[in-house]
């Protein structure tokens, strides 16, 4: 869960405008049907999209979750609290209910509610392919991009000559250091997405630690709280800055914004099934030296 506010990211750290919920259900449950749904889609018409799930579930029509509670007044409208209902009432159910007819797909499919949801995808998952050395056209591609950024490099430096003139030896130096440092970094994280510049999500639980776009601002063990049950946290996914393409939040103004977001969760995988509990989040910013 994210804030939509732009205000609201203008710090990195843990927590800030996020909040990550686990829950784990088993395979035979009250909310979702045992088998997945079929690859191929139905031939003929897609169905409009229910509010009820295949195992008869009653959902909530703002955000999808389980949906005890329901509309007084028409009793088939769905919602997981008063909260949700009252801003489905708001934002047009007040006008639509009780109007449809008891077989009417509209009446049961969940509405659009923009300004307080994200829009929903499917998400493809794929094993990350292991890297190969570059092909000849790549490396004469990357000869010409090499001239053209020697060029550029050679211009930017002519004209920042002066502004740098005035500072010593030292700063220098050390502003050096710091930005070779931060340049690598950065230039690793654009290196290993490149094989899949779409990706939204990198999961791995226990093994390979996050992939950091900045060398600041990373979590220490001490950062990471344990689990309420007592267990360390452990790295499981990071979600990076790609997703933002699809969010449609841009605006002229301030826009929500991160480098990648690192979840850890409870190494011991500790709950109930049908309780949500609230793991960690870390927010890390790209660095003021990546370009």
């Amino acid at each position: 869960f994210a804030c939509r506010g732009a205000a609201c990211y203008r710090l990195a750290g843990p927590g800030g405008p996020f909040r990550v919920f686990r829950s784990q259900l088993p395979r035979r449950n009250d909310t979702y049907p045992e088998e997945p749904p079929p690859e191929e889609p139905p031939p003929g018409p897609a169905p409009a999209p229910p509010r009820r799930l295949g195992s008869g579930a009653a959902l909530c029509r703002v955000c999808g979750c389980l949906g005890p509670r329901c509309c007084g007044r028409c009793r088939r409208a769905a919602y997981c609290g008063p909260e949700h209902q009252a801003l489905d009432w708001r934002r047009g159910h007040r006008r639509s209910c009780g109007q449809h007819a008891a077989g009417d797909d509209l009446a049961n499919a969940i509405p659009e509610h923009n300004e307080f949801l994200f829009p929903e995808y499917e998400i493809l998952i794929e094993p990350e392919e292991p890297e190969f050395p570059a092909d000849s056209t790549d490396d004469e591609q990357g000869a010409e991009d090499t001239s053209k950024d020697a060029k550029e490099q050679e211009e930017l430096g002519a004209a920042g000559t002066a502004a740098f003139q005035s500072l010593d030896e030292e700063t220098l130096e050390a502003m050096a250091k710091h930005e070779t440092a931060e340049e690598k970094i950065f230039q690793m994280f654009k290196k290993r997405v490149a094989a899949e510049p779409e990706q939204i999500i990198r999961y791995c639980r226990g093994g390979e630690g996050p992939l950091w776009v900045s060398g600041e601002n990373r979590p220490e063990e001490k950062d990471i709280p344990n689990c309420v049950c007592g267990a360390k946290r452990i790295f499981e996914f990071q979600i990076m800055p790609q997703l933002l393409n699809h969010l449609q939040v841009d605006s002229l103004g301030e826009s929500i914004d991160w480098g990648t977001l690192v979840v850890y969760t409870c190494a011991d995988s500790c709950g109930g099934e049908s309780e949500y509990l609230e793991e960690f989040i870390w927010k890390q910013d790209y660095s003021m030296g990546c370009t």
